[in-house]
């Protein structure tokens, strides 16, 4: 109390200093301070909690690696990975549970599958888990922790693997165009050997730009010129055993039929502002890989703390 008052006294101040300043590893780094009318002299209260969340944060949000913290706060490697350790990872304020688009989608952050379900309106990731694999069971789960938290989903955006729109039955569904883009690109590639893949590549292109009837006509009409070029069978030289000639042609037309009926889903329904691609999780994917970056190396644990702070910070 005596402290405080002589501070509230004193209406001029300065940093102390003395002829021979103390070393930062010697007092802690901490301001010293003296009245320039009585002459008395305090320093700063110390804060670890504060140091402690302050080191957190740079550590993630500013890439600051541990020899980084070690130059600038002047304490031991071991105090700096104590410190991280058992940093607290603030609740982040949740949106009140409301009807949202959810975007779900995964990606691979070293060994570990990470699945998130974001609101891409609301711009906060709604939940996420580390999983195997991505089974209908995971994305199942996921949705339903979700929805006994009280938020429904009005509408899904998926990336394209089969099997998964079953979760979702009941609400509209739509199929990244962006991916099922990819998905045709990686089984024919950008040039195409055969005709039939050229002409089938060039439409997927105008995804984004064109509308269900008009794309639903060109496909038609390519399966009708091409129907028998894709039943062509090659056979194994003395032997019964057959494979398709045209195998990843087939394979694309066969991916762009099944999802066709989700690729246009955002057209059915533009009162609920469902988007055509999951670029919000995508960016997001980019922004999570780029923190990670600097802290390569680090131990699962550590790694998933991080991209747990991460996930509840992240806001589009």
């Amino acid at each position: 109390m005596k402290q405080q008052k002589t501070r509230s006294s004193c209406k001029k101040s300065a940093p102390f200093a003395t002829t021979q300043p103390k070393r930062a590893d010697e007092d802690g780094g901490v301001q010293h301070y003296q009245c320039l009318t009585c002459g008395k002299q305090w320093q700063n209260q110390r804060r670890p909690k504060k140091l402690a969340e302050k080191i957190w944060q740079e550590h993630i949000w500013q890439r600051q690696t541990v020899a980084n913290l070690r130059e600038r706060y002047h304490r031991g490697k071991n105090w700096i990975r104590k410190t991280l350790d058992e940093a607290e990872i603030r609740e982040s304020a949740e949106a009140a549970p409301q009807p949202v688009v959810g975007i779900f989608d995964a990606t691979k952050l070293g060994l570990d599958l990470l699945l998130v379900a974001r609101a891409p309106e609301l711009g906060i990731n709604l939940g996420w888990s580390w999983i195997e694999s991505e089974t209908k069971d995971n994305y199942a789960r996921l949705k339903l922790g979700i929805e006994t938290r009280g938020f429904t989903f009005t509408a899904a955006v998926l990336d394209g693997r089969r099997g998964i729109p079953r979760v979702f039955e009941g609400i509209p569904i739509q199929i990244c165009q962006f991916h099922q883009l990819q998905i045709v690109r990686r089984k024919l590639t950008l040039r195409p050997e055969t005709l039939a893949g050229q002409e089938l590549l060039s439409p997927t292109f105008t995804l984004a730009k064109t509308d269900e009837a008009t794309f639903t006509r060109e496909l038609e009409s390519w399966y009708a010129h091409y129907e028998q070029f894709l039943k062509e069978k090659t056979f194994t030289l003395g032997t019964k055993r057959w494979r398709y000639t045209h195998a990843r042609v087939r394979s694309a037309y066969l991916s762009l039929k099944r999802n066709l009926p989700f690729l246009f889903t955002y057209q059915k329904y533009p009162e609920l502002n469902i988007p055509n691609t999951t670029n919000s999780l995508d960016g997001f994917w980019s922004r999570l890989k780029n923190l990670l970056a600097a802290h390569r190396g680090k131990s699962r644990e550590r790694v998933r703390k991080i991209v747990k702070e991460i996930l509840r910070k992240q806001t589009a």
